[in-house]
Order: C-alpha cells, then sequence, then structure tokens
C-alpha cells in the first residue's frame, strides 16, 4: 500500500514511554501530569453522569461550554466573542489544529512552522496538500521574524506560532507580538494559527495572546486546551476561537471528522469554569517548576529557561558528545530517567545537545529523578 505520510513512524513520545515502562524508569518524557485532578471536577462528573446529558451535543458545542468559554475569554484578555459564531468545543486540542488546517489549507499552499516545533502540525499540512515551510528558531528559542517574513510569499496560508512553547518552555513578549503583527499587515491574505494550549500555565510573566491584540483578531485561529488546563489529557477536549468567517469553514470539516464532543464531559468543564479560578495555575506550576529546578542545578546539566507550559529543557553537551536520542535512550536504560531529545522537534533533524524533562509530576516523582539525574 502506497502511505500517504512515508516518512512518519511511532512517535518519539510512544518509544520514550515504552522504553519507560521497560526498564522501570521515571518516565519525565511525555507530557501528562501523574497527580490526582481536582476533587472538584470529579464530583462536578460523578453529578453531571446521572443527569439528561448522554446524547449528541450540539456540533460546535454544549451551549453551557460555549457561554462559560466566552466569559473566561473576555476575564482573561477582554476579548468579547460570540459564543455561537466563533468558538468551536474539540476534541483536543490536535483535533482542533488537524481540522482547521484541513479546512483552509489548499493543494500546493504553504504554511510556516517555527522548529522545535510540535510533531501535529507538519503531517496536517501534508494530508492537506500543502506544503510545510519550517525556519528554525534562534538558539534561544525565540524566532527570528526578519527570517519568517522572508519565506511568506503569496502562496503562504498560515503562519503557525505556539505560544507559550513547546518543547522549549519560552514565551512570546511585546516585541515578538509587534514583529507578529508586522507580518500580518504586509501581508493581508495571511492567516495566524497560534497554538497557545498551555496559556494558563505561566511563571514570572504572563504570556501575551493573540485574543488581546485587536489587529489580528479578525484574521487568527486561537487554540486552548482543557487537558493541557485541568491537567486532564485523557479527557480530550479542547476549543478554538476565529472570526466567524474563517470559523464557518472550520466548521464544515469539523462536522464530517468528530461532529460533536463528549457531552458528559463539555456539561461537567461548564459548571467547573464557573468555580475555577484558571489564574491561579501559573503559580501551582511554578512551584513545580522550581522544585525541580533547585533540586537538579548541582547537577551536570545545564539549566536553560523555562518562562511557560511544563517542561524543563536542559544541555548536556559537558557531559556527553552522544547525539540526543541515544543519550535519552541511555539515560533510561543506565540512569532511570526518561526525558525527550529535541532533534525530533525539528524537520532536518538537528541536533543541539538538548533534551527535554516534564515537571508535571508530583513532589515524590520529581525528588527520585532529580536524586539519578545529579548522580550522573
Amino acid at each position: 500500500m502506497k502511505s500517504k505520510l512515508p516518512h512518519i513512524g511511532t512517535t518519539i513520545f510512544t518509544t520514550m514511554s515504552k522504553m519507560a515502562m521497560q526498564y522501570n524508569a521515571i518516565n519525565l518524557s511525555q507530557g501528562f501530569p501523574n497527580f490526582p485532578v481536582d476533587e472538584r471536577l470529579i464530583q462536578l462528573l460523578q453529578e453531571t453522569s446521572v443527569e439528561n446529558t448522554h446524547q449528541y451535543a450540539p456540533m460546535t458545542g454544549h451551549p453551557l461550554l460555549l457561554a462559560e468559554l466566552a466569559i473566561l475569554t473576555q476575564k482573561s484578555y477582554q476579548r468579547k466573542v460570540n459564543p455561537e459564531t466563533e468558538i468551536l468545543v474539540t476534541a483536543g486540542a490536535t483535533q482542533a489544529i488537524f481540522t482547521a488546517i484541513q479546512a483552509l489549507v489548499h493543494l500546493r499552499e504553504e504554511v510556516v512552522i517555527l522548529d522545535p516545533a510540535y510533531d501535529c502540525y507538519a503531517p496536517a499540512v501534508e494530508l492537506s496538500g500543502g506544503i510545510p515551510i519550517h525556519i528554525s528558531l534562534n538558539d534561544d528559542f525565540l524566532p527570528d521574524w526578519n527570517k519568517v517574513e522572508g519565506v511568506i510569499n503569496n502562496k503562504t496560508k498560515l503562519l503557525i506560532v505556539n505560544n507559550p512553547h513547546n518543547p522549549s518552555g519560552r514565551i512570546y513578549h511585546e516585541e515578538d507580538l509587534l514583529a507578529i503583527e508586522r507580518i500580518m499587515d504586509k501581508f493581508p491574505e495571511l492567516i495566524l494559527l497560534s497554538d497557545e494550549v498551555y496559556e494558563y500555565i505561566t511563571f514570572e510573566q504572563k504570556h501575551i495572546s493573540a485574543n488581546t491584540r485587536n489587529s489580528l483578531l479578525n484574521r487568527s485561529i486561537v487554540v486552548s486546551s482543557f487537558g493541557k488546563t485541568f491537567h486532564i489529557t485523557g479527557w480530550k477536549i479542547g476549543y478554538l476561537i476565529a472570526p466567524e468567517e474563517i470559523m464557518i469553514e472550520i466548521k464544515k470539516v469539523h462536522q464530517y471528522l468528530v461532529f460533536s464532543v463528549n457531552s458528559v464531559a463539555q456539561v461537567t468543564l461548564a459548571k467547573f469554569l464557573r468555580e475555577k479560578n484558571v489564574q491561579t495555575l501559573g503559580a501551582y506550576y511554578q512551584d513545580k517548576r522550581d522544585l525541580f529546578r533547585n533540586l537538579i542545578k548541582e547537577s551536570r546539566f545545564e539549566l536553560l529557561p523555562s518562562e511557560g507550559s511544563y517542561f524543563q529543557t536542559v544541555k548536556y553537551s559537558t557531559m556527553s558528545q552522544e547525539n540526543d536520542v541515544d543519550f535519552c535512550e541511555r539515560l533510561i536504560k543506565e540512569h532511570g530517567v526518561a526525558a525527550i531529545p529535541l532533534s525530533v522537534f525539528y524537520a532536518d533533524k538537528r541536533d543541539n545537545q538538548i533534551i527535554r524533562f516534564c515537571f508535571a509530576k508530583d513532589e515524590n516523582t520529581l525528588i527520585q529523578a532529580a536524586e539519578k539525574l545529579c548522580k550522573i
């Protein structure tokens, strides 16, 4: 059979998690929490499960959840959105991204992707018949916007940005948003796809959302994730916000891809949003970040900035000259800790001898992992 994605194999996340189980290693590779979810969320789920909420939700999302998302967007970003025409509830952020790309990208149109990039972007572009154009971030994991602008032309349909950034944990600053606005102004047909799934997990500084930039609102798709925000990755629920003209096209694909999303989960989240202050999540994860950084600061790893998300990147070049995949495999086999090599996030597989740890773990797990890492 001829493959539509011949270069795609098993993801590194699956590989490293499988190896972690095989060697009984502490898994700091795949980005999912290992601690319990909010008890109140579980209570609300139990309550909702006995209500009459078990049939199809409306295609765009349950009205209760759409209304709460409009309120959340107003509170968080002072952006007023129409819940009926500008919000779409999706089966996770990955489905939101895939659906948007399928709806908007035509044959041989180009999509600019900033590497290192989350691995779902490029395959979605290829499956739409589009062409991914990869531009590497600077060594500090922030973009060179002149390089980005240099590859955009009249065939470029989308610019994809990820802020806060996975895998690096960096966030964009005011000058970055100004650069995006300049590029968008210069190319009036360009659409911005802003992946902001870690929007509420930021530390010393809040991230600047595309939702806050008036000049971008009519040409932006902003993607969010309940899985990341409320550490319920297995629920697979996200949402996107876009102007009605763009959303009409996205909904056309969404209705034939999943049609609608889990009704019980949607109603539960609507109730939870009425009670939960999402602005406290940054401090919660900052405690974990600070604990992990303090625990390994005396190790031989070089700590890199972590401004948002739940990831910590480190350089190991003073410890080994191995490529990052081999180093991560040896880290599991010989030292009992699983991490992710950053080369897999680059289209050209460039190796800067940097790896990524996930610190969205309970305190005991982080302590045990740090003890092992400090012995290397």
